[in-house]
């Protein structure tokens, strides 16, 4: 995958049982969010550019014009110290200016 390092690189595999709705139990396996410092800034100097959020923007679309991938959502919600996408998109942050981060820094 294009990109730096991934936000889960260090994330701890958990395990939890869960009851289907026939009363069976299962186990299912999910990454822990790593436990870190809050996030800081896009230092000066590592932003590609910027991106002011227009009606029917989605986070996806946008990484994917500015980095050219998709998936690499995570550096620009990273970038705008945010930890819940639809924080970035939708009605509520029209005109928002995201920070798109350069890739790989």
């Amino acid at each position: 995958m294009a990109g730096g390092p991934g936000r889960y690189d260090d994330a701890e595999v958990a395990v939890a049982t869960v009851r289907d709705a026939d009363g069976t139990e299962r186990q299912v396996r999910y990454l822990r969010q790593p436990q870190s410092a809050p996030p800081t800034a896009v230092p000066t100097g590592r932003t590609l550019a910027s991106h002011r959020v227009v009606a029917g923007d989605r986070l996806d679309t946008v990484t994917a014009r500015y980095l050219g991938d998709p998936l690499a959502y995570w550096q620009v919600a990273d970038a705008n110290l945010v930890f819940a996408l639809d924080d970035l998109v939708g009605p509520a942050p029209e005109g928002l200016v995201l920070e798109i981060p350069t890739p790989g820094v």
